[in-house]
């Protein structure tokens, strides 16, 4: 008997679990019935691929040298599906999207907007990710596309540049910087309070790395694991926060506070595997996010030199 598929997902399983029992939870099947595919597959490959002799089930030689191509088989198989249901004219299909947690504030609304108005018919499903996971997901073919921030990335992947961000001081309306017009020298930063993202966020590990460089230590009197949070506790608090400047665009009742020296600006990126299939609905998705990211490097562009040419008038 040759494997099936089945039993490749049924060995994936195990392996990842080292438990038939959870294992067999997961893939909504008996323990004896999980047992016994194992069973057939070994038979057909002719070796013992599990070790089930101590507490926890662990591959043996073979199996470990044998899983690599199971989890090859079962991606292909996985992306052959999807280009059997992809629709090239784009009335229906899926996207499977990750982004880093602070491109949720400003950049999935008009993204997926953008994206619907275009193909309605596209389903979006889309994580909010860390980028040390994004990585790992797109290579195991469980995401389509990541956006993230430029910077190595694992062997495999592909990278295209959208945009650069810029990071300064968030104020709300009451707080005493509001109506600052000069840039906040670093070194005075220390003696304002702050609401920063927690340590685990990719944007708090790059404000910090800043601040360490010029010896500055923030005051730090609240972490949280959201951007709406932050803006939140910004309005209603004498706090201040450092976020990307995108966010505070739209909103008059935040403003933007830019610090000497500035914080490195970050190059944001579209990344996706280096082979393997793409769907007609990542491939749109990816047209769509150059072009508005083109577009919103030029509206930028704009606002930075709407206020010198009002000062060259007057």
């Amino acid at each position: 008997m040759a494997p099936e598929l089945r039993h490749l997902r049924y060995l994936l399983a195990v392996a990842a679990h080292g438990n038939f029992t959870r294992a067999a939870e997961e893939l909504h099947i008996s323990q004896p019935t999980l047992s016994q595919q194992i069973r057939q597959l070994e038979r057909a490959i002719g070796v013992p691929l599990l070790d089930r002799g101590g507490r926890a089930v662990r591959l043996t030689d073979a199996g470990a040298a044998y899983l690599p191509y199971a989890r090859r088989a079962v991606q292909d198989l996985a992306a052959a599906e999807r280009a059997v249901h992809d629709v090239t004219d784009l009335s229906r299909g899926t996207l499977r999207l990750a982004v880093t947690p602070t491109f949720t504030a400003y950049l999935v609304g008009p993204l997926t907007a953008l994206l619907h108005s275009r193909h309605p018919g596209i389903a979006v499903r889309l994580k909010e990710l860390p980028q040390e996971r994004i990585e790992p997901a797109l290579l195991a073919d469980e995401l389509d596309l990541g956006i993230a921030f430029h910077g190595p990335h694992l062997p495999g992947l592909a990278a295209m540049d959208l945009f650069t961000e810029a990071l300064s001081l968030v104020v709300g309306d009451r707080h005493p910087e509001a109506r600052r017009t000069t840039p906040l020298p670093l070194d005075e930063l220390a003696r304002l309070r702050l609401a920063l993202l927690s340590g685990d966020f990719a944007t708090r590990v790059h404000i910090d790395a800043h601040l360490s460089r010029y010896g500055v230590r923030p005051d730090v009197a609240v972490e949280a694991t959201s951007i709406n949070a932050l803006t939140e506790i910004v309005r209603h608090t004498p706090l201040a926060t450092v976020l990307p400047d995108a966010l505070t665009r739209d909103r008059p009742d935040l403003h933007t506070v830019p610090l000497a020296p500035a914080l490195p600006a970050r190059t944001v990126t579209l990344l996706h595997r280096e082979i393997g299939y793409r769907s007609a609905a990542a491939r749109a998705f990816t047209e769509l996010a150059v072009e508005w990211s083109t577009e919103l490097a030029l509206e930028w562009s704009q606002a930075q030199l709407a206020p010198h040419e009002h000062q060259l008038k007057g």
